[in-house]
């Protein structure tokens, strides 16, 4: 009978250390999910204005200050736009939804005695029946307590927002005092470019197939008839960020408003196919293309990151969900110690964009000394 291996016992004591740590941080980061979940999504809008003002400067003749000022401007623009988008479209759905609001309840009921109808069933529940098992007054408090919160949350959000983009003066200043060599301080500086092209990267497919599949998503829910369609292509927009319920969302929302407007059962059916087809195709086909490298995370380490996010940060958590495993891979691969822990995250095995290239098995590629500015976020 063979030995069991002999793990040096160095490896084993890092490797602990290591999973401690993590739950200590995980710990920590649920404990003050109060004050971080605000600054989180700073440091994201941070480097959303960090990555336009780069894309401004490239593209226009607009010196280094005002282009970062007009990025500041676009983002802080978008933000309030997204937030009153929002407030005004909810308004005018609810506004809307009034006149669908008076037949609801007997459309309910049609639609469950043609489903018990379908797979012969006897004795269907009503809509009433349905709404006495729920609580419906705890569901208004708890939604009208996440509205509160997320007024609250962007408040908070400017002012960290404000803070950081003060703070980034002195940064480089940081940089060169805490990496003193140029060698120690590439690396740095590599690391931290790794882990904002990561989150620049998913912001931009995001973004992009988010605009296709609004797209279609518009033209269907115009030719049907849907009541206001602009605001939920926002919403398929917004959720789209949110990998696995964001599609969920945006496949299943419309249609199920389009069974209660409409007497027919075909405009709910003709939206709940062509968004599913569009959805499908965007999510096999373009995304992966345009994901590349940068998006190197297992399917299962991104519903976990989903829902260890959403659990302590709740609907902010969701969506730094994949960034923050993007990055949290980034920065693991750093390290001999927790190495094998980005080899986990990551999908095929290799945490690196391009395993070939790196210097050694413990390390990033690097690039050479000087070519690599220091960050300005």
């Amino acid at each position: 009978m063979k030995s069991p291996v002999a793990v040096p016992s160095s490896t084993v004591s890092r490797n602990a250390v290591a999973l401690i740590a993590t739950v200590a941080a995980g710990a920590a980061l649920y404990w003050l999910r109060d004050i971080l979940t605000p600054l989180a999504m700073a440091i994201f809008l941070l480097i959303m204005i960090d990555g336009v003002k780069r894309s401004v400067e490239a593209r226009t003749p607009l010196s280094h200050r005002w282009a970062g000022i007009a990025a500041l401007t676009l983002v802080v623009l978008a933000f309030f736009a997204s937030i009153a988008i929002i407030v005004n479209g909810a308004a005018g759905f609810f506004g809307e939804a009034s006149g669908v609001s008076a037949n609801i309840g007997p459309r309910i009921d049609q639609i469950i005695r043609d489903v018990y109808g379908l797979v012969r069933l006897n004795n269907p529940p009503t809509a009433q029946d349905l709404i006495n098992g729920v609580d419906l007054r705890g569901w208004l408090t708890s939604m009208a307590f996440q509205v509160q919160g997320i007024v609250s949350g962007a408040f908070f959000v400017l002012i960290y927002l404000g803070f950081l983009l003060a703070s980034q003066a002195g940064f480089r200043k940081k940089i060169v005092a805490m990496f003193p060599q140029k060698a120690q301080r590439d690396e740095a500086v590599a690391v931290f470019q790794r882990v904002r092209g990561g989150v620049e990267g998913y912001i931009w497919v995001q973004s992009v197939t988010g605009v296709m599949i609004c797209v279609v998503a518009w033209i269907l829910m115009r030719a049907v008839g849907l009541q206001n369609p602009e605001f939920w292509t926002f919403v398929i927009f917004i959720v789209g960020f949110i990998p696995v319920l964001g599609g969920a969302i945006a496949g299943l929302a419309p249609p199920i408003f389009a069974l209660a407007q409409f007497e027919s059962y075909w405009p709910a059916a003709i939206l709940l196919v062509g968004l599913q087809v569009i959805l499908f195709v965007v999510g096999n086909f373009i995304q992966p293309r345009m994901q590349g490298d940068n998006q190197n995370i297992d399917p299962v380490v991104v519903l976990l990151a989903l829902a260890f996010c959403g659990k302590m940060w709740g609907v902010v958590g969701m969506f730094l969900s994949t960034p923050l495993a993007v990055m949290a891979m980034a920065i693991l691969a750093e390290f001999r110690g927790s190495r094998w822990m980005a080899v986990l995250l990551s999908g095929d095995g290799e945490p690196y964009a391009d395993e070939t290239k790196k210097p050694s098995a413990s390390r990033t590629p690097r690039r050479k000394p000087g070519t690599e500015p220091a960050p300005d976020a």
